[in-house]
């Protein structure tokens, strides 16, 4: 079991400040103005607009004397050109102040248009950690899924528009200064985007605890957060108008991202990038595809499979085998999949079966592999793919 003094050293990063609860949007005015902030672009998707919520919250905004100016071309998995068009639009509305309203998408949009509004540039030139030299301006997250925690992360994930490879660019300077979690934004949440949050969300917390840069703050976030969505998981699914298990899945999923701030991820997402590249797998289903086996593999270290029975320990399930604790988590991920009616073949997601040598190469490629606790080849990668291409599922 690791130690919560810990053997070697660690410094921890700034997370934002939490505003939780249900209807905590309504302070989204006071927030901003608390923060410095005159003129507000709002930063969100079409589908989010549907919702009403920019309205909301442009209307908020306005009744604290705060000018909101929205941009909603925010698509998933957004690349570079829509991060510069998000730039133009805040420097026509002169903001000195950011609002990522959304999922993880808009989120990353809102921090790569700070990048480049604040210090100029491209994206290119930001990947990395830590190489913005200017200030950036003050920026609020909003989420209004529970799945990638991005608003406790200080990273941009910005896709190349040619090659679709996601550029981690991250600063200090990015991170959010408050992020609202307000369950009730979550509620109007489709079944499949519920599901494929949630199952992010899941993989973060499991991926981060055994990660080769965890520390014992990350695992005490980490730890939570798993807790949490593993109660919660199961009740969204099923009864996806319960606001208790909204914003339990909500505060797990951002504890899940601060723990990703303190640490780092491992090869389930390194085997989902491709994935959704390349025949655009949403990403939360290809994570929750691979983790399986990504778990079962890395429980042949017996330090991780201890991690693993640690993990599974702090949501109340005590097993002396870690490699049996292993196995309980990776098989509770099968189930979540089948009772959110997303498939568990990677056939039935439009994955061209010739194309998995391919996959497995830009697999070893992705940064996330280098902090998993067991090194993978592309033949690991590829093994992985293809135990998951078309197993014998019955009903899927």
């Amino acid at each position: 079991m690791s130690s919560l003094v810990g053997g070697e050293g660690f410094t921890t990063r700034p997370l934002p400040r939490l505003v939780c609860g249900p209807g905590v949007v309504q302070q989204i005015g006071r927030l901003v103005g608390e923060f410095g902030g005159h003129r507000a672009l709002i930063v969100t998707d079409p589908g989010i607009m549907a919702t009403g919520y920019p309205d909301q919250v442009a209307k908020l905004l306005l009744a604290e004397g705060i000018r909101p100016t929205v941009f909603d071309g925010v698509v998933e998995n957004p690349t570079s050109e829509e991060v510069e068009l998000c730039v133009q639009v805040a420097k026509s509305s002169q903001a000195d102040i950011l609002i990522g309203l959304g999922g993880g998408s808009s989120m990353d949009t809102a921090k790569g248009c700070n990048f480049l509004f604040t210090n100029g540039g491209e994206m290119a030139d930001y990947r990395g950690k830590d190489l913005a030299k200017k200030k950036m301006l003050p920026f609020i997250a909003v989420p209004t899924t529970s799945g990638t925690g991005s608003e406790c992360q200080c990273y941009a994930l910005i896709a190349d528009p040619v090659t679709h490879q996601k550029m981690p660019c991250g600063d200090t300077k990015a991170m959010a200064v408050a992020a609202v979690l307000d369950p009730d934004l979550t509620l109007t949440q489709p079944p499949l985007v519920t599901a494929c949050t949630g199952l992010d969300a899941l993989a973060h917390a499991v991926e981060s605890y055994v990660s080769k840069a965890a520390t014992p703050w990350s695992r005490l976030y980490a730890g939570r957060a798993y807790a949490l969505v593993r109660e919660h998981l199961p009740t969204v699914l099923q009864s996806p108008e319960n606001r208790e298990a909204r914003g339990g899945m909500q505060l797990g999923a951002a504890l899940a991202g601060a723990a990703i701030e303190n640490s780092m991820l491992g090869c389930a997402h390194s085997a989902a990038n491709p994935l959704t590249a390349t025949f655009n797998v949403v990403h939360g289903h290809a994570v929750a595809l691979m983790l399986p086996a990504v778990i079962r593999k890395n429980a042949e270290l017996p330090e991780t499979a201890e991690l693993y029975a640690e993990l599974l320990s702090t949501s109340g399930t005590v097993m002396d085998a870690g490699e049996e604790a292993a196995e309980v988590i990776a098989s509770e991920v099968e189930q979540w999949l089948g009772v959110s009616g997303l498939s568990r073949q990677l056939v039935n997601c439009g994955v061209i079966y010739e194309e998995l040598p391919r996959l497995a190469e830009l697999a070893t490629q992705q940064w996330t592999a280098g902090f998993n606790p067991l090194t993978y080849s592309a033949a690991d990668f590829q093994a992985m793919y293809e135990a998951a291409y078309a197993p014998s599922l019955e009903g899927n």
